[in-house]
């Protein structure tokens, strides 16, 4: 393009030539081709110095304000963050944007296909096993210990427990564990006929004779299974009502009662303080960990199953209710409004500081590559509207003077 260019300019000097010889010669239309190619070369090398010092200067000669773009190269790159941060990260423009995108709806038909659902689920699956395989196991370990251990023992156990266990025997949900325990009295008391006549035997004095103690053993072994029979098949005996009052006012004690929260303390401090709990507190996080991975790399497991038709009904969702896709693109327009409201300076760096590290050289050069065909044309353009102007205002003068 330079050398077409450069043709112009040298078919306009010709035929200035010629027809400046041909002028000298008395020819009356000779006039008129050189003052047309007189300003065609006028034209051509005003327009050759002005696209020539954009990038460089012209004859390799100190003229002020050429060579633009590699002198004023880092006040270009700061123009132009300032002009994208103005008016492409402005709050207005970024909300206009995404509300003609209608991205929810967009995403929610895209998500409510199958092959799409599965898609995301299987890179959720892949970020989940990157993320836990970073993770370091013993750093894990450390905030759950602090976060559960800490926490359970920050709170008392007593005043909770005790309003659930309110709660429960108000409703007389206990009922059937007490029935339960009734039974299973019942059960053991007929089934231990020698061990209550051993245990009678035993306490009774070494002067008794033994018939004696068989006598009383029995009778106090029926005695007994009469007791835990009535207990048993009667709701409302006098033992059953006992162990309601007593539960009753256990679970008020554990809301009320220094002693019996301080003994509630004391028995939670054991608890976490056995082996075994440690041990299943040291271990949940390994626990935890193989299951996530093993579910995460099985495409048909239960929670690969449902993050799937999570997503797919989040998708028709997305489709199909106009309050959600509001909702959402509410919480989209906000977050790019807060990022390009408070981080429009660290955006617009990215240009000014990518610009300032390039090489002035050759960040000419690259320009003019991209838009050297272009300019080229001007100086085309030069040399043919220069040529016509001059043909006009010769014309001109030649008519009115």
């Amino acid at each position: 393009m330079k050398a077409v260019a450069g043709g112009f300019l040298l078919v306009a000097t010709l035929i200035y030539v010629i027809a400046r010889w041909q002028e000298n010669g008395g020819a009356a239309w000779a006039g008129y081709v050189r003052a047309a190619a007189e300003a065609g070369m006028v034209g051509a090398l005003a327009d050759w110095f002005a696209v020539t010092a954009l990038f460089r200067r012209p004859l390799g000669l100190p003229i002020p304000h050429t060579a633009i773009i590699p002198t004023r190269k880092d006040t270009l790159g700061r123009s132009l963050g300032d002009f994208v941060g103005t008016n492409f990260l402005s709050e207005h423009v970024v909300r206009d944007k995404l509300r003609r995108a209608e991205i929810s709806k967009r995403l929610g038909g895209w998500l409510s296909e199958q092959d799409h659902a599965e898609r995301v689920t299987s890179e959720l699956a892949t970020a989940v096993r990157g993320a836990v395989q970073v993770l370091r196991d013993e750093d894990v370990q450390a905030v759950l210990e602090q976060a559960v251990v800490r926490k359970v023992l920050a709170q008392p156990w007593g005043p909770p427990l005790g309003r659930i266990l309110g709660q429960v025997f108000a409703d007389g949900s206990h009922h059937k564990l007490v029935d339960l325990v009734c039974d299973r009295a019942y059960d053991w008391v007929r089934d231990n006929h020698e061990t209550v006549l051993r245990v009678v035997s035993q306490r009774a004095p070494s002067w008794s004779p033994k018939f004696f103690d068989t006598m009383v053993a029995d009778k106090i072994y029926a005695e007994v299974l009469s007791f835990a029979w009535a207990v048993k098949t009667d709701p409302e005996h006098q033992m059953r009502k006992a162990v309601d009052r007593f539960l009753v006012e256990f679970a008020d004690d554990l809301q009320n009662d220094p002693r019996t929260m301080g003994k509630a303390e004391q028995i939670k401090q054991q608890v976490l303080e056995h082996p075994e709990v440690q041990n299943l507190v040291s271990s949940a996080w390994g626990t935890a960990k193989k299951m996530l991975l093993d579910a995460a790399e099985d495409p048909s497991s239960e929670l690969r199953i449902r993050v799937r038709d999570g997503l797919r009904s989040l998708g028709r969702r997305l489709v199909e209710e106009p309050e959600l896709r509001a909702k959402v693109d509410g919480w989209l327009e906000g977050a790019a409004v807060y990022v390009v409201s408070n981080y429009r300076a660290e955006i617009t760096t990215l240009i000014t500081d990518t610009v300032e590290r390039w090489d002035a050289e050759e960040t000419s050069r690259k320009i003019e590559l991209q838009v050297g065909r272009d300019l080229q044309f001007i100086r085309i353009n030069g040399t043919v509207v220069g040529a016509l102007a001059g043909l006009a205002i010769y014309t001109i003068s030649q008519l009115f003077f």
